[in-house]
């Protein structure tokens, strides 16, 4: 019995991201669903709600549905209309080729003031004398019934003749239930009854069928081997069963198509145990040996690039991973002295060459490519730092003769210049000091007087005129 689960829900709510409190539209169709439970208290704001080819007796637990505007119930084995009163907003309800025999419940749905469409085809009640005239008149809100449009006139005749046509349906209603308790006595019968489908083994061993006598006398020159006849006769047998089983008549009831649903399942179950024996289990990989050696192994067959950065003192591993592969399929095991990586269920593993640690290892995925960066640090060893190295200068001295060899300056250093050498002009000795007047002009000190800078002597032709401004 396949149920209603919030996993199955949640699978058919991919549309709404998986979340179901909010979901308005949900598609439960041929799930071979049995009863209809939890959707009242977990999607309260369901608009559409599709449960068409299932296997459900009955309408239940869908009151609660303020909101639901659709329901979809065709293929089922339902009988009775109801339990629909709390949809408010139901406006169309399909029941295509279900076992309703009891038209007098299709008055429970006058209080869904707000539907539209309804949809009986396929019921037996449809075989009903004045069947579409005494639904109108029980649903006046219905503009659709079966597909078919109803007109104004049509509507005037129903409730005309109301009282006749309730009459008429109640007495074809009542000899239909009769028919279908006879119905469930004589299937119930048919429960307690072995079933002659039921094949002996035995039998089967001792008279084989006569194809497999011919095919084993025109292949006398084969193997030949007591198994082979016994699969053929089986085969055959099975043949002559599911061609009796679908040709026999039977009455179209919700037993009978129990009993087709129950046939096929059995026969799926039948041959997925023939093909168990065929399927040969795969012997697990061996990643590491019994002497504790590990081995490469690649069974996704990816493509990779392993560098030893010398830099950053690091081992890199670049894995080109599908690139729309979901990170959750990926599962990454750095050990000190390999990596293993899950690629949705194969194994990739590669031995390191050199030991690292596991702790400080990090794990990194372009969003470009979807390719694997596995960086894993060394366990030994230090990280190597470049040194920034100047060019070499040569400072000459007084003596031009005598040089000196040139030295390497490391880090940040200043050059010492003579400063006899001095090539900058002393503004606060243009004027000699005895001819300064009282209003002379500031005086800038630079200290280089206390350095042994000596002032050029005035010559002897020099005049000092008084009406030339001194120079500044």
């Amino acid at each position: 019995m396949v149920r209603i689960t919030e996993d199955l829900i949640r699978r058919r709510a991919e549309h709404n991201n998986c979340e179901i409190f909010s979901l308005e539209e949900v598609s439960l169709h041929q799930q071979d669903i049995e009863r209809i439970e939890h959707l009242d208290k977990w999607c309260r704001d369901l608009k559409i709600l599709y449960l068409q080819n299932n296997l459900i007796p009955k309408i239940e637990n869908v009151g609660r549905l303020k909101k639901l505007e659709y329901l979809n119930l065709a293929l089922n084995n339902i009988e009775v209309i109801e339990k629909l009163e709390g949809c408010e907003s139901l406006k169309k309800l399909d029941l295509t080729v279900n076992f309703v025999g009891r038209l007098s419940s299709v008055e429970s749905l006058k209080h869904n003031v707000h539907l539209r469409e309804l949809y009986l085809v396929g019921n037996p009640c449809t075989e009903f004398q004045g069947y579409r005239q005494y639904v109108l008149a029980c649903l006046p809100q219905l503009q659709w019934l079966d597909g078919t449009a109803v007109g104004r006139a049509e509507r005037i005749r129903a409730l005309q003749d109301l009282d006749d046509l309730r009459r008429r349906v109640l007495q074809q209603e009542t000899e239909y239930l009769e028919k279908r308790e006879k119905q469930k006595k004589k299937e119930q019968i048919k429960a307690t009854v072995s079933n002659p489908q039921d094949l002996d083994h035995e039998d089967l061993n001792s008279n084989f069928s006569d194809e497999a006598k011919e095919n084993r006398n025109q292949d006398s020159n084969a193997e030949y081997s007591p198994e082979q006849d016994q699969n053929l006769a089986l085969n055959s047998h099975s043949e002559e069963q599911e061609r009796e089983f679908w040709e026999k008549p039977c009455a179209f009831t919700p037993e009978s198509r129990l009993e087709a649903h129950h046939y096929l399942e059995e026969k799926k179950t039948a041959k997925e145990r023939q093909r168990e024996p065929k399927c040969k289990v795969k012997a697990p990989r061996t990643l590491i040996t019994a002497e504790g050696k590990v081995l490469n192994v690649n069974e996704a067959k990816l493509d990779f690039n392993l560098t030893d950065d010398e830099d950053n003192n690091c081992v890199l591993l670049d894995l080109h991973v599908y690139r729309h592969l979901d990170t959750s399929l990926l599962d990454v095991d750095v050990q000190p002295t390999y990596v293993r990586v899950t690629v949705k269920g194969k194994v990739f593993q590669l031995v390191l060459p050199a030991e690292v640690k596991p702790d400080s290892s990090t794990a990194q995925r372009s969003q470009t490519t979807g390719y694997l960066l596995l960086t894993m640090p060394k366990a030994h060893g230090e990280i190597k730092v470049k040194k920034a190295v100047l060019k070499t200068s040569h400072v000459k001295k007084s003596n031009k003769n005598a040089e000196e060899k040139p030295k390497v300056m490391i880090g940040c250093k200043r050059l010492e210049v003579d400063p006899s050498k001095t090539s900058t002009v002393d503004l606060a000795n243009i004027v000699p000091k005895e001819n300064c007047t009282a209003q002379r002009p500031l005086r800038f000190s630079w200290g280089l007087q206390a350095r042994g800078a000596q002032e050029k002597p005035i010559s002897k032709e020099f005049v000092d005129d008084p009406e030339v401004p001194p120079l500044i």
